[in-house]
């Protein structure tokens, strides 16, 4: 499959994106085992790793996508679709993107079964980068992988402690979101050619563009419009999830903090119950203004992430698609 891109464009990256997803085979059989990845690739998502890799792959070649890019590209969301048919496992979700969880559609052996060929097949797909950078790109991505890992066990500690600091939580999304946005950026640039302090500036960028980036979803989770999110609102504060909110709200209230842990502890059996328990610590983060720190944190980060692009030296049409996949992503917390 080779894509062209003459002038690459947000357009035509994508169309790149799209296609390459679109046209995306796995082994046909057992069906039993590849079915449930096909099932998780067709549900779509955002794309935004592939989109990310294609990016910054276009600010240093001008020409053709060959198979060298978009399947490095395509292993960045398989890869970070094992990790989704795990994590639900692990907090036993059912519904992924308003269709039920692979686990629940077929069941919690199949799920880790076809979880695991998932990872394996996303390390097929980065084989496919140039000879020249493979090694190189194996050891991003290996590095990236074990990170991701890291980080989920370190969400799971959180289960158990009333609150966490600040630094704990932002080395936990460091690890479970930010390095694999990271990764996205530092491998287009590195299949590309570029140089490696380049590539080290682009991974600052998707690093900190990663941060921003979950806070605006645990920001979107309470402040945000269901029909836009694309789920309901206030499911972190139900199931006591350690946001940034929320760990905010433990460090700004300190010692007074008796009110919080006390809804914490609502009931949350039925749909009136979860309204009010969601109503009530909303209540607590507008008293102590942490819906809009958080979003100054965002703005803050995505300034920092910035920085590092202007340190690239690109032409401002290129530096334009990296300003406007920022705002996209993180814009709607803005």
């Amino acid at each position: 499959m080779t894509m062209t891109s003459r002038m690459m464009t947000e357009s035509n990256i994508e169309k790149a994106v799209k296609d390459l997803f679109d046209g995306l085979e796995f082994t046909r059989e057992p069906e039993g085992l590849y079915d449930p990845l096909r099932y998780m690739i067709n549900i779509g998502g955002k794309r935004i790793r592939p989109h990310l890799c294609l990016l910054t792959y276009s600010l240093y070649r001008d020409g053709d996508l060959d198979e060298s890019i978009l399947q490095p590209a395509a292993a960045l969301e398989v890869f970070h679709s094992f990790t989704l048919i795990h994590d639900d496992i692990m907090d036993k979700a059912d519904i992924r993107r308003g269709v039920p969880t692979v686990y629940r559609k077929w069941n919690e052996n199949t799920a880790i079964l076809s979880g695991d060929v998932m990872a394996i097949d996303s390390y097929k797909r980065i084989a496919k980068a140039p000879a020249a950078v493979l090694s190189r790109a194996l050891d991003l991505f290996s590095t990236t992988a074990a990170q991701v890992c890291d980080g989920q066990q370190f969400d799971m500690d959180f289960e158990d402690k009333e609150c966490v600091p600040m630094s704990d939580y932002m080395k936990m999304i460091g690890l479970k979101t930010a390095v694999l946005i990271a990764c996205s950026a530092k491998m287009g640039a590195l299949i590309a050619g570029a140089s490696e302090e380049d590539c080290d500036r682009l991974y600052s960028f998707g690093y900190n563009l990663g941060l921003a980036f979950q806070i605006a979803d645990d920001w979107l989770d309470t402040y945000g419009d269901p029909a836009v999110f694309g789920k309901a609102i206030g499911g972190d504060i139900v199931n006591n999830k350690k946001s940034w909110l929320m760990t905010r709200a433990f460090e700004k209230a300190g010692e007074s903090c008796t009110t919080l842990i006390a809804a914490m502890s609502m009931p949350v059996e039925t749909a009136d119950q979860r309204q009010a328990k969601i109503g009530t610590v909303k209540a607590i983060y507008d008293n102590l203004e942490i819906g809009g720190e958080a979003r100054q944190e965002i703005i803050r980060l995505n300034a920092k992430a910035m920085g590092y692009i202007s340190e690239l030296g690109l032409d401002p049409a290129k530096a334009a698609l990296l300003e406007n996949y920022a705002k996209k992503l993180i814009g709607r917390a803005k």
